[in-house]
Formats: structure tokens, C-alpha cells, sequence
């Protein structure tokens, strides 16, 4: 009687292979290109850090002539009296309100505005598009007037509504977004409408989440403007409770020509949140940029 002997096959043991280099972010080698952009980049950064420095200096280093460019010694007392002599609290509150409301607004109205131009087909919508891209060329001192005229006859002058309106939606906005969603490919959409979804579904669902690259440009785009915006908030409000940041400012350096230290430190206020929104936002810019065909 024969014994079959068993025969035990070793497998072998699955071990994690070891971390590689492609597996870990590459470490990028600077170019020849960064011996030119990183002193550039610095020749941008000096007023901002000269601004910076300037806030937290005293009083007597800005009056010297020339102005040190590094304080004798660092002091707040410029942040301080600015709370303590200025409504910066109000004005900051009252321009990220038409901030946030201006970049709610473009978010939704030049994205539906720019995906009808783009995918639906209407009669008279090339016409449509063009003449609203041509209104980017007419300057906007001749629609002061015009406007000034039409927000007293609704009764938006002197409130905050008047620097709200201007910025609810614009034709580069309508523009961009049509852009960028000329670039994404039909088929994803035309797919969706096959398995069920409707078009607002394929809107929502499809569409919006793509573009969030193009909805963060935007953003950008709308924060810039409507932060920064001085000409038409000094014509349309006169109410110094509802001044914009910019306004306020402008009111208080007529007055403050000679205290340095508190202009340096609300113009430090009024440009810290454009530094930090740009900064979060950056990839999603250059992408569209990429994407959209707007770079150059």
C-alpha cells in the first residue's frame, strides 16, 4: 500500500512594497526660469511689506526723511487708534456683506447665464452673447450718469443697496463661465440625459462640480472688484454708516493726511483678505486660465 506524500507549496508572503521616489511628491528643481520670476516676484512683494512694516512703526520713523524702511522698534499703537478713532469695524462689516453678496450672485447667475449660452440653442443667442461681451468695451464714467439716475428713481441712493446692484452680475462673469463650459466635453452631459437626468439635473450634478475651477476664478474676479470699488460707492452713498472700507478710508485720510501709521494699518486691513483669498484660491485660477483659453 503506497502513501501519497503531501506536499506543502509555500506562497509567498505579500509585503508592502517599499516607498519610492515616483511614489513620494518629486521634489521639482528649480529652472532657469526662477533665477528671473523669484526677484520679480520680490519687487512686487516690497510695497506690500514696506505697507506691513509701516503699520507697526511709530509715528516719529514716518515723518523722518528718508523713511527708514525697517521701524527702530515695533509698536500696534497705529492698529490702536485706528479702532479707537474710526468706524473700520462698520466699513469692514458693510463691504464683505456686498462682498459675499456680489460673489453669491455672479456664482449663480453668470454660471446659469454662461451654460445657456454655451449648450442651449435659442434663437438669437449668438446675437445675445456678443452684445453682452460688447458692453465690457463701453467705459463705465459714461454709465455714472445714466445709473445715478435710475437708482434715485427707485430710491438706491444712499443705501447699501446702491453698491450691492451694480455687482450682482457682469458680462465678463457671463463670459468667463461660457467659456470655460465650451471646454468641457458634451458627451458627459449628453450621457446623463440618456440614463434619465433632466437638464437641470445634468446642470447641478455634472456641470457645476467641473467647473468649480472657473467658479473660484470668479469669485476671485468679483472679490477684487467689489472690494476695491471707490468711484462709485463716493458718488452713490453719503451716509457715513453705510460706507464701503475703501470709502471710509478715502473719508479718513482726508482728515488724517498726517498720521501714517493709522492709514498704513487700514490699508494693511483692507488688503489682507485679497492676499489670503487669492492664496486659497490660486490653483483653481490658473486652471481656468488653462482651460478656458484666457491666458496671455
Amino acid at each position: 500500500m503506497t502513501t501519497i506524500e503531501r506536499t506543502t507549496i509555500e506562497r509567498p508572503v505579500a509585503t508592502r512594497p517599499p516607498l519610492t521616489d515616483t511614489s513620494r511628491r518629486k521634489f521639482k528643481r528649480p529652472s532657469a526660469w526662477h533665477l528671473f520670476l523669484a526677484p520679480t516676484a520680490f519687487v512686487f512683494l516690497v510695497p506690500f511689506i514696506q505697507m506691513f512694516l509701516a503699520s507697526l512703526s511709530p509715528a516719529s520713523d514716518l515723518v523722518k526723511y528718508p523713511t527708514p524702511f525697517f521701524p527702530s522698534r515695533l509698536t500696534l499703537d497705529g492698529f490702536v487708534d485706528l479702532f479707537r478713532g474710526s468706524d473700520i469695524l462698520l466699513w469692514l462689516g458693510n463691504t464683505t456683506l456686498v462682498s459675499i453678496t456680489a460673489i453669491v450672485s455672479h456664482l449663480v447667475l453668470c454660471s446659469l447665464a454662461g451654460y445657456g449660452f454655451a449648450r442651449l440653442k435659442f434663437r438669437g443667442s449668438t446675437f445675445g452673447f456678443f452684445a453682452i461681451v460688447a458692453t465690457i468695451m463701453i467705459p463705465t464714467q459714461l454709465l455714472m450718469i445714466p445709473t445715478y439716475i435710475m437708482f434715485a428713481d427707485v430710491g438706491l441712493i444712499d443705501t447699501l443697496g446702491a453698491a450691492i446692484v451694480p455687482w450682482l452680475a457682469t458680462a465678463f462673469g457671463i463670459f468667463l463661465m461660457r467659456q470655460f463650459f465650451l471646454s468641457l466635453p458634451a458627451e458627459l452631459e449628453e450621457a446623463a440625459l440618456l440614463d434619465g437626468c433632466s437638464q437641470w439635473g445634468v446642470f447641478f450634478r455634472i456641470v457645476l462640480p467641473l467647473a468649480r475651477p472657473a467658479l473660484a476664478t470668479l469669485a476671485i474676479f468679483t472679490l477684487l472688484g467689489a472690494w476695491n470699488d471707490l468711484v462709485w460707492p463716493l458718488i452713490s452713498i453719503n451716509n457715513e454708516h453705510i460706507f464701503t472700507l475703501q470709502l471710509g478710508l478715502s473719508d479718513f485720510q482726508g482728515t488724517r493726511r498726517t498720521q501714517w501709521s493709522l492709514l498704513m494699518a487700514g490699508n494693511v486691513i483692507a488688503t489682507a483678505p485679497l492676499i489670503l483669498f487669492f492664496l486659497f484660491a490660486q490653483r483653481q485660477f490658473v486652471a481656468t486660465m488653462t482651460f478656458s483659453g484666457l491666458k496671455g
